[in-house]
C-alpha cells in the first residue's frame, strides 16, 4: 500500500528516491540527475536552479551559479524552509553537497576494460605530462586509456539527449500545448562552468606550445633530410683523386687508396714548403718557452745530483763513525750507575699503547710497541726498487699472497727486519754532543744494554740519511720526467703533422715578431 501512495518525481514519474536527485528553487519539484543531464560535479557549482518547464512559463527565471570563492559555502537561510517543508521528502540538496566529492577507488568499476589495464599507454598527453615519461607533472591525471568508462568524471559543456523523448517526459510536458520543451538555449547557459572554462583553457594552451615545438623539429628534420636528398640524387660521384675520371666506392670521396694517398702526398708537396718558411721567418714563443724551461730543469738536476753526492758521503762517514764506536771499551766505573734511584715514583704513559712506564726505559719501551703496531701494516708496490749506484733504500721484501715488494727503509721495517741481540760486551758508541749540534768526539762507552739513553741510535741515524737519499732520488725522477715532456713538445711542435694542422696569420707581412712589447 505504501507503494502506490508513495509520491512520484521528476519527468519519468517514477518513486525512485535512491539516486542523485536535484529540485527546482521555483516549483519545489524533484528531479533525478540521470533523467534531466545534471551531474553531482555541475550541481556543485549552481546556487539556484529552475527546471525547463518553469523558465519556459517565466523567461526571467534563470539558472545561477556560485562564484569561486562562495562556491563551498551554503546558504542555509535561503534554503531551510524550502528543503525540510516536506517532511516525506528527502533532503536530496544536502546529500548532494556531500556526495561531490567522491574518492579515487569509487571512480573505477572494475570491470570495464580501462580497469582492467594495469600499464599506461606512454602515448596520451596525460602520459607524457607524467614524470616518468619525462614530463613536467603539471596535469597530474591517469592514463586516458585506463580511465573508467562507467564512472569517470567527464566534464560536459552542452546536454545532449541521445535518446528519444519518451512518452512520459511527453505528457508531463504537453500541458502546454504551445512550450517548446528543454529549450536549447537555456540548456547551453544553464550548464556553462567557469572554472572548467579556465582549466581548458590552459590545456589548449599547452597543447598548442607542443604541437608548435612538433612541427618545429618536423621542419628540422626535413631541412636536413633534403639536404642529404640532394647530395645523394646526384648519382655517383667522381673521384676526387689527382687526373682520376673513376666514380667513388660507396661511401668514399675515392675509387681506391692510391687515389687518397696520391691527393694527400700533393697536398703536403703543396703546403709544407710554405709553412716551412712561415716558421722560419716568426719566433715562436713556445719555442723560447720550452728552451728557458729546459734550463731551468738542468740546473735543478745538477743541484739534486750534488746533494745525492753529499748524501752518499754522509752515509759513507755515519758507517765509519758506527765503526770506530764499536773499537771503544766499556766504562765500568760506577758513575755509569749514579742517578739509578733518583725518580722512582714518576710514571709516563706511552704513546702507542697508553700503558704508564718509567721514564728511564720509556723511550725502549715506545720503540718495540710502535714496531709491534707498524708490522701489522704493509707498504708494497708490484716492482722491485732498482736504481744504480743506490745500496740499502728498501726493504724489497716479496710478498707471495700479495705478490708486492716492500717498500718501507730498510732499516727502519718492523715487519722483514728484527734488531740483532746485543752481546754482553758491546758499547754504546753513540758521538757525544754539547749544545745539541756541537760534537765532542768523544763517545758513549755505556754497555749496550745498560744504556738507555741512545737506544737504537744506529737505526735512527741511518735511516735518517736514508730517507733524504730517497727524497733526493724522487726529485731527480721527477725532473726527468719534466725534461722529457718537455722535449716531446718541442719536437712535435715542429713535425709535419703539427705545420700542416696549425698556422698563425700574419696580417703585417713586414712585421715577422708577432710577440708584444712586454715579452720581447
Amino acid at each position: 500500500m505504501e507503494g502506490e501512495n508513495a509520491p512520484l518525481y521528476c519527468i519519468c514519474r517514477k518513486p525512485d528516491i535512491n539516486c542523485f536527485m536535484i529540485g527546482c528553487d521555483n516549483c519545489n519539484e524533484w528531479f533525478h540527475g540521470h533523467c534531466i543531464n545534471i551531474t553531482e560535479k555541475i550541481a556543485k557549482a549552481i546556487q539556484e536552479w529552475y527546471c525547463m518547464r518553469c523558465r519556459e512559463e517565466n523567461p526571467l527565471l534563470e539558472v545561477k551559479y556560485r562564484s569561486k570563492k562562495n562556491r563551498d559555502k551554503e546558504p542555509d537561510s535561503d534554503r531551510g524552509e524550502r528543503q525540510y517543508s516536506t517532511p516525506s521528502t528527502p533532503d536530496y540538496r544536502s546529500e548532494r553537497r556531500r556526495g561531490s566529492k567522491v574518492k579515487r577507488s569509487v571512480r573505477m568499476c572494475g570491470e570495464c576494460e580501462p580497469c582492467r589495464r594495469t600499464e599506461d599507454c606512454a602515448q596520451c598527453d596525460f602520459c607524457k605530462d607524467m614524470k616518468k615519461f619525462g614530463g613536467p607533472n603539471k596535469i597530474r591525471q591517469k592514463c586516458r586509456f585506463r580511465q573508467c568508462e562507467v564512472r569517470a568524471r567527464k566534464k560536459k559543456l552542452t546536454f545532449t539527449c541521445t535518446h528519444s523523448i519518451t512518452p512520459l517526459m511527453q505528457a508531463w510536458a504537453s500541458e502546454d500545448e504551445d512550450e517548446v520543451p528543454f529549450s536549447p538555449v537555456m540548456r547551453k547557459k544553464a550548464i556553462k562552468v567557469k572554472h572548467v572554462k579556465r582549466r581548458e583553457k590552459k590545456f589548449e594552451k599547452k597543447k598548442e606550445s607542443r604541437r608548435h615545438k612538433q612541427k618545429q623539429k618536423h621542419k628540422d628534420r626535413s631541412r636536413h633530410s633534403e639536404r642529404g636528398d640532394l647530395r645523394d640524387s646526384g648519382g655517383q660521384r667522381q673521384c676526387l683523386g689527382p687526373n682520376c675520371v673513376a666514380g667513388a666506392r660507396p661511401n668514399s670521396k675515392y675509387c681506391s687508396e692510391d687515389c687518397g694517398m696520391k691527393l694527400a702526398a700533393n697536398r703536403i708537396y703543396e703546403i709544407l714548403p710554405q709553412r716551412i718558411q712561415q716558421w722560419q721567418q716568426s719566433p715562436c714563443i713556445a719555442e723560447e718557452h720550452g728552451k728557458k724551461q729546459l734550463e731551468r730543469i738542468r740546473r735543478e738536476q745538477q743541484n739534486a745530483r750534488l746533494r745525492l753526492t753529499e748524501m752518499e758521503r754522509r752515509f759513507h762517514e755515519l758507517e765509519g763513525i758506527i765503526a770506530k764506536a764499536k773499537q771503544q771499551a766499556v766504562q765500568q766505573d760506577e758513575e755509569v750507575n749514579e742517578g739509578d734511584s733518583e725518580d722512582t715514583d714518576l710514571q709516563i704513559f706511552c704513546v702507542s699503547c697508553s700503558h704508564p712506564i718509567n721514564p728511564k726505559v720509556a723511550l725502549r719501551h715506545m720503540e718495540r710497541c710502535y714496531a709491534k703496531y707498524e708490522s701489522q701494516t704493509s707498504f708494497g708496490s708490484m716492482y722491485p726498487t732498482r736504481i744504480e749506484g743506490a745500496t740499502r733504500l728498501f726493504c724489497d721484501v716479496y710478498n707471495p699472497q700479495s705478490k708486492t715488494y716492500c717498500k718501507r727503509l730498510q732499516v727502519l721495517c718492523p715487519e722483514h727486519s728484527r734488531d740483532p741481540k746485543v752481546p754482553v760486551d758491546e758499547v754504546c758508541g753513540c758521538p757525544l754532543v754539547k749544545n745539541v749540534f756541537e760534537p765532542t768526539g768523544e763517545y758513549c762507552r755505556v754497555s749496550k744494554r745498560k744504556c738507555n739513553k741512545h737506544y737504537n741510535w744506529e737505526k735512527l741515524r741511518r735511516a735518517e740519511v736514508d730517507l733524504e737519499r730517497v727524497r733526493v732520488w724522487y726529485k731527480l725522477d721527477e725532473l726527468f720526467e719534466q725534461e722529457r715532456n718537455v722535449r716531446t713538445a718541442m719536437t712535435n711542435r715542429a713535425g709535419l703533422l703539427a705545420l700542416m694542422l696549425h698556422q698563425t696569420i700574419q696580417h703585417d707581412p713586414l712585421t715577422t715578431d708577432l710577440r708584444s712589447n712586454k715579452d720581447r
